[in-house]
């Protein structure tokens, strides 16, 4: 069995949407928690929980990120995170996993399937210490969520997209 802590400073959470039909709007989301338990040579029997305080999103733009907290997305005061608990995970080659779980944004909960990149342990020449990294990417609708706020523009189409792409490089320090 591993203990894993996640190193937030060496970690990132990062999303983008498409924006007015031929942009990307990004963002990443400044704090987020990570519970692993299992051990990482079997990671197919590991229980991930990952919690995603809403209030931390971070576009760059203040009063976007306020709208975004606001009721017309993640009504952040009443439904303050955003939780992805697993419920499988299957081993799709020496590196490369599905996690599938249960994702709940505000009072919705859905089963969604991310892709994760083990990119294996490495000792820190700081202290000694095993290090362990995963990228992880995929997407989800948001509009699946009650995320439905949008804006038809005069040329065609709407100002957001459903989908919104996430990306997540996670380093942990291991524990045996």
């Amino acid at each position: 069995m591993s203990t894993l802590t996640l190193d937030q400073v060496h970690s990132s959470l990062n999303f983008q949407i498409k924006h007015m039909m031929v942009s990307k709007a990004k963002g990443e989301f400044e704090d987020f928690q990570v519970n692993f338990n299992g051990d990482l040579s079997d990671l197919e029997s590991a229980q991930v929980t990952l919690t995603i305080p809403v209030s931390t999103i971070d576009t760059g733009n203040v009063d976007r990120d306020n709208h975004l907290r606001s009721g017309d997305f993640f009504e952040a005061d009443q439904y303050p995170n955003m939780i992805f608990n697993s419920k499988s995970i299957k081993k799709i080659s020496d590196e490369e996993y599905e996690f599938t779980g249960d994702f709940t944004i505000k009072d919705v909960t859905r089963e969604e399937t991310f892709t994760v990149e083990y990119n294996g342990t490495s000792k820190s020449p700081m202290d000694g210490s095993t290090i362990a990294g995963f990228d992880v990417s995929g997407k989800i609708n948001r509009e699946a969520y009650g995320l439905t706020y949008n804006a038809a523009l005069e040329t065609g189409g709407m100002l957001l997209g459903k989908d919104v792409k996430f990306e997540g490089n996670f380093e942990f320090v291991v524990a045996e």
